[in-house]
């Protein structure tokens, strides 16, 4: 028996990577599988069916139930199909797990339309789109679980002003279907993972870490291996698979840190400290008054001149 006995999941982007070691914990817990993955690069170029159906494959050995799709998250009609093919193989859908992503890095100076579309397509509407449809079902059932794929780096992270923009945008949007969905016994949580996948652990890292190491000498540089052990996509999952259960029917609307061993919760954003006026303060009044106060310390001095 396991947690998830006769439960349907929607897991996106499962063919690897995070998504994949998803699905073969949710399917060891019993639950029966839509594995979706376009199958592109990790540019969101291309498509192959492999990837999905490599895990399928895996899934099917273990004497599990699932069903590959291979239908994109960036449209409407793929995240309909998407919900789609587990109504139509399993007769319902009780999970979805929002994981498909891609990059396109670049300093926000250069990014390009294009690639300032895209992610917002694949990461932003593709959690909509599915959840969207997923709802539709859920709102029926009066249950049902989502759990969303946020990332640190929606709290800042150079050269991926439109990733971070992306995910941040995770967060309020999961937030807000908490409360939607909350009347129909529907939860809706988001992770913050870290993990070594292939969006994550580019050629760069990987060889700024091979240099971190040699520098260290005598054996006090990073042992690679070890460090790539800890934020293997297996520490993340287990937190996504108790999102989904039944006994986790009172968390909504949060966010989680996990990775390497640890879990964490994220607190809400809230305002720290204030001034106050009776009436509307001037420019003047607010640039003498935020220096020695708010702003205490912040304030760089201003940037040199072009030359």
């Amino acid at each position: 028996m396991g947690l998830l006995d006769g439960k349907v999941a929607v897991i996106t982007g499962s063919g690897r990577g995070l998504g994949k070691a998803e699905a073969l914990l949710f399917a060891s817990e019993g639950a029966r599988i839509v594995i979706n993955d376009l199958g592109g690069g990790s540019d969101g170029a291309g498509s192959a069916s492999v990837p999905a159906d490599e895990v399928v494959a895996e899934i099917k050995k273990m004497g599990g139930q699932a069903v590959a799709n291979y239908d994109s998250v960036a449209t409407w009609k793929g995240g309909e199909n998407i919900i789609k093919t587990a109504v139509d193989t399993f007769g319902k859908i009780d999970i979805l797990v929002n994981n498909a992503g891609i990059l396109r890095d670049r300093m926000v100076f250069n990014m390009t339309e294009d690639e300032w579309d895209i992610i917002q397509k694949v990461h932003l509407y593709g959690h909509f789109f599915c959840t969207r449809h997923a709802c539709a079902f859920f709102r029926q059932q009066r249950s049902g679980r989502i759990i969303n794929t946020s990332s640190q780096a929606g709290l800042g992270n150079l050269g991926q002003a439109n990733y971070s923009a992306a995910k941040e945008g995770i967060v309020g949007f999961t937030r807000t279907v908490a409360l939607d969905m909350a009347k129909y016994g529907v939860t809706t949580n988001c992770i913050r993972p870290i993990a070594a996948t292939r969006l994550t652990l580019t050629p760069e890292l990987q060889a700024a870490m091979e240099k971190k190491a040699k520098e260290g000498g005598g054996g006090l540089g990073l042992d690679i291996g070890a460090e790539l052990k800890k934020m293997a996509p297996e520490h993340i999952a287990p937190l996504v698979v108790y999102l989904a259960t039944d006994a986790a029917g009172g968390i909504n609307g949060k966010t989680f840190f996990v990775g390497g061993g640890e879990v964490g919760i994220y607190s809400e954003p809230a305002v720290v400290t204030s001034i106050f006026k009776d009436g509307v303060w001037t420019v003047k009044e607010l640039a003498d008054l935020m220096p020695k106060s708010l702003t205490k310390g912040m304030l760089p001095p201003p940037p040199p001149p072009a030359k």
